[in-house]
């Protein structure tokens, strides 16, 4: 049975084995749209700064910047990236270290397929909890924080009263909200604005070309919803 790929979060595995690098690269793609892939903890860093990942992947031995180092540099700046870390070593200094870097996990190789995808399914599902984004879709979710849409990792390009529209539905999901409520939320502080029904079954027409069925419910006699997964 073939499974959904993970789109809206995007993974960076760091392994200067080449071998294991690309049997690691082959596994992830199984469950992740996007995968980047790096030899050694200096690349690694490169990507990390131009594709921002979600999660991080890296072996601790490695040339020209090895994992820990790597990962401190990021944690200068950046304390949310959630990064996990493969190693043959389990001395105890080692994992000290490791732990003042808040990692999500630490895993001794040889390691078993099954504990590395229960890691990763359980990062990817902390991620979605803790971000503040409302899914509607598995791949197609509203980011709080910036009031934007998203679908399959891209934002997805809303007009003024269409952003307005989705902000007001999203400020509270499962919740319905008339169309003279909508109205008057969309033309705020124009109070010469006469209510308009067509006004707003037309603006809810344009938005739901962009958006797949099911995404806002329409409940005859009372308005519009947005009910998240």
């Amino acid at each position: 049975m073939k499974t959904e790929k993970i789109r809206d979060i995007s993974i960076l595995l760091a392994e200067d084995e080449a071998e294991l690098r690309e049997m690691l690269c082959e596994y992830l793609q199984l469950f992740f749209n996007r995968v980047y892939s790096a030899a050694c903890g200096n690349e690694a860093y490169d990507i990390y700064q131009q594709k921002r990942p979600n999660i991080i992947l890296t072996d601790i031995s490695m040339p020209n910047l090895d994992g820990l180092d790597m990962i401190a540099k990021i944690r200068e700046h950046d304390k949310n990236t959630k990064i996990i870390v493969m190693s043959a070593h389990s001395e105890q200094e080692k994992l000290l270290q490791a732990i003042k870097l808040h990692l999500e996990s630490y895993l001794i190789k040889p390691i078993k397929n099954d504990t590395l995808k229960n890691v990763l399914l359980e990062t990817v599902e902390l991620i979605r909890k803790t971000t503040n984004r409302t899914y509607v879709t598995d791949t197609i979710y509203w980011d709080n924080d910036t009031n934007t849409l998203w679908g399959n990792s891209k934002e997805i390009k809303l007009r003024k009263m269409e952003n307005l529209l989705l902000k007001l539905l999203f400020s509270e999901p499962n919740h319905c909200f008339g169309a003279k409520e909508i109205f008057d939320y969309l033309h705020e502080g124009r109070d010469e604005k006469e209510f308009s029904i067509h006004a707003i079954t037309s603006l809810m027409k344009r938005i739901r070309v962009k958006l797949p069925n099911d995404i806002i419910y329409n409940i005859y006699g009372s308005g519009y919803k947005i009910v998240p997964v």
